[in-house]
């Protein structure tokens, strides 16, 4: 028996990364899903490995009838949506505040916050119906903590993202509709190849690398991996997270408690050398 049985799930960004692997875990734990993307190729090669559980559709989660459709494809052939995981992202310009341009500051806004609005937006009306759902916003410790992106853009995106979900689940709670997020932490996926301006299928062939670059930002010593987003997202579609509303589920392997035990130690050992010659 999945954890997920019986459920309907609606998964963006679905082509690569943390989306695609997500997509398999949930219909391993028993879900039937619709994905979408901008890749068709890629989806629906998803989709077919999957089997009857995954339906793909392509989608641009900026426009707002492109994510109407969406959301209503998965009520119309399943019946039902118990969760949205609005994980479609992307990464945003780089560089000082006085070198940004407008353009590109409002295509990253619409990719990272945009679509998490639309999603919850014309979800919400079908879980009300219900009574019941859970819709899962992916944030980012960057949203969190200045310095934990090379974008202030995409840490700014990401900031809006966390309080938007915490403002709408005050508001679809009282319905029985739960808006939680997730912030990862190094995640190893191809999104800082992509940030580099590395062609698509390029970038996602960097994560090998980011596991290794990645494996000492944090205490537990690896690299964080799309599994652990998608286990986490179970745990907040499940019926597990039931009085769980409102609350950004952080998963970086705590690189964001404080400073490296070894760091500090470190730290303190040259300060008593420091003090020691001082002295001397």
């Amino acid at each position: 028996m999945g954890r997920l049985d019986g459920k309907v799930a609606v998964i963006t960004g679905a082509t690569s990364g943390i989306g695609l692997r997500t997509a398999e875990i949930f219909v391993s734990e028993g879900a039937r899903i619709v994905i979408a993307g901008r890749r068709a190729a890629e989806g629906e090669a998803l989709a077919r490995q999957l089997g009857p559980a995954c339906l793909f559709r392509q989608t641009d989660v900026t426009v707002e009838d492109q994510m109407q459709a969406l959301i209503g494809l998965a009520v119309e052939k399943f019946g039902r949506i118990d969760c949205l995981f609005n994980n479609a992202g992307g990464p945003a310009q780089t560089g000082g505040i006085e070198g940004l341009e407008v353009e590109r500051f409002d295509a990253a806004m619409a990719t990272l916050v945009r679509s998490v609005m639309l999603g919850m937006k014309h979800a919400a009306p079908y879980m009300r119906k219900q009574g019941s759902g859970s819709i899962i916003n992916n944030g980012s410790i960057a949203g969190r903590l200045a310095g934990f992106s090379s974008s202030m853009v995409y840490g700014a995106a990401k900031a809006a993202v966390i309080h938007l979900t915490r403002c709408v689940a005050m508001e679809l709670g009282e319905s029985g509709i739960r808006v939680n997020s997730i912030s990862p932490g190094a995640i190893a996926t191809g999104i800082i190849g992509k940030a580099l301006g590395l062609p698509t299928e390029t970038a996602e062939q960097t994560a090998s690398v980011m596991r290794e670059v990645y494996k000492a930002a944090q205490p537990i010593p690896r690299a964080g991996l799309p599994d652990d987003i998608a286990h986490a997202a179970v745990f907040l579609a499940s019926d597990e997270s039931s009085f769980i509303n409102g609350h950004d589920l952080v998963v970086d392997g705590a690189i964001t408690g404080g400073r490296n035990w070894t760091q500090q130690q470190a730290g303190y050992v040259a300060l008593r050398k420091a003090f020691d010659q001082g002295s001397a």
